[in-house]
């Protein structure tokens, strides 16, 4: 069996820790080595809502994209995502990275677009893997993020997951 790692975007503006800690409880029943980034605070971008909650996750999977993805939205529907009457997003979980594919798979775009638009992904995926060489752009994440242009206020926040801080407190303290 073949692992393949794998990069996840979640974000949550209802319930966010809720919703967050069991997307991570609903991941770890299928992927291995969970890694978090620190946990960011950020105003919406592309909708009218309360500020989000977002992370990145890096893991391994032996699924199949098209599969992982099916996977992702079962956890989003159990959280309330696709429910009628939701206010706001409970739980959004998008593949960033997969491996190193470059393309379109069935709809699915890697890596995904909002890695270079939005400060609440780039910032913690160059955190979680500076040195990751983003496949489509050809430069690490630490420098992409360094020469960021992002408009995009974020604020590290404290956040716990199985009694382990994923902020780390120097981040939660610096002015």
């Amino acid at each position: 069996m073949s692992l393949t790692q794998v990069y996840l975007g979640l974000g949550s503006n209802i319930e966010r820790e809720t919703h967050l800690q069991a997307g991570l409880e609903a991941l770890a029943a299928f992927l291995v080595d969970i890694r978090c980034s620190a946990v960011f605070e950020s105003q919406p971008v592309g909708i009218k809502s309360g500020p989000f909650f977002n992370f990145v996750v890096s893991a391994y999977t032996d699924l199949p994209l098209m599969e992982l993805d099916r996977r992702l939205k079962f956890i989003e529907a159990d959280n309330g995502r696709y429910a009628p009457d939701r206010k706001g997003l409970p739980l959004d979980i998008d593949v960033l990275l997969f491996g190193d594919l470059v393309g379109n798979f069935d709809g699915l775009i890697l890596p995904r677009a909002e890695i270079l638009k939005n400060a609440f992904v780039l910032w913690p995926l160059s955190l979680i893997a500076p040195d990751r060489v983003h496949p489509g752009v050809g430069k690490s994440f630490a420098a992409l993020w360094r020469e960021a242009q992002i408009d995009q206020v974020l604020a590290p926040v404290a956040f716990e997951w199985r009694g382990q801080q994923l902020t780390p407190t120097n981040l939660l303290t610096s002015d």
